[in-house]
């Protein structure tokens, strides 16, 4: 679909939003346009499933993407809360291929309307945007803009915030969040914290502590000691 006239995306996006609006809150959403939409996605992850490389099914994914947004607008839009099984597999495949702001959005509407995961994913909505979210930062692929990485994992840990999950996932976000946090901090590469920077300094410290209560084996005990003997010699200024 990423091919269509104007006119017939239009047309996808008034048929996707008449389908998440036809669906009640808590029902299941029905109609030839989201059968279409079940029959396409099927077909996409058989050609995925064919695909032995973790990186390559990464650039198919995001090469379908755009091929589903009209169908994502019309949820957003005008969605009443229905379930929908091509909308949070979309989720899923957004975080994968990086698109986090994308993502999040999507995630606001899943989280609210406490919609689920297609049973191939065996975790619920709130587990894995915990789970994706702590492992795309820590892994490297949230970090290239610490200042972008904070508010997308604040936005998370923040519409998670409520939401039933494992300690120690919930812990991993708390982690990543203060370590994206502690790179803005250390932007300017001085070891010595002035004294118009010990808020944040000490924002980050709660964050590890946090994160340290829930799960022990989080991994951050090294990095809070380190950063409390820092925020001990702050300096003024």
């Amino acid at each position: 679909m990423s091919d269509l006239s104007p006119a017939q995306r239009h047309k996808a996006r008034v048929l996707a939003e008449r389908a998440a609006a036809d669906a009640a809150p808590g029902g299941v959403t029905a109609g030839s346009a989201y059968e279409l939409m079940l029959y396409k996605l099927a077909n996409d992850r058989r050609t995925l499933s064919n695909i032995q490389s973790m990186e390559r099914k990464i650039v198919i994914k995001a090469e379908l993407l755009p091929e589903y947004q009209d169908w994502i607008d019309g949820v957003l839009s005008k969605g009443q809360g229905g379930q929908d099984d091509v909308f949070t597999s979309l989720l899923v495949w957004h975080i994968d291929c990086g698109e986090y702001d994308r993502a999040v959005e999507m995630a606001r509407y899943a989280v609210a309307h406490k919609l689920t995961l297609p049973d191939q994913f065996n975790r619920d909505i709130p587990t894995m945007l915990l789970d994706e979210f702590s492992a795309a930062y820590l892994k490297g692929k949230l970090a290239t803009d610490p200042v972008a990485a904070v508010e997308i994992l604040m936005r998370v840990l923040q519409l998670t915030d409520h939401c039933d999950a494992p300690d120690q996932a919930r812990a991993k976000l708390l982690k990543a969040a203060a370590y994206a946090m502690l790179a803005v901090l250390d932007a300017d590469g001085n070891e010595l914290l002035p004294a118009s920077k010990l808020p944040q300094a000490e924002a980050v410290y709660q964050l590890m502590e946090r994160a340290l209560t829930l799960f022990p084996g989080v991994g951050v005990k090294q990095t809070m000691d380190r950063l409390r003997a820092r925020i001990v010699k702050t300096v003024p200024g």
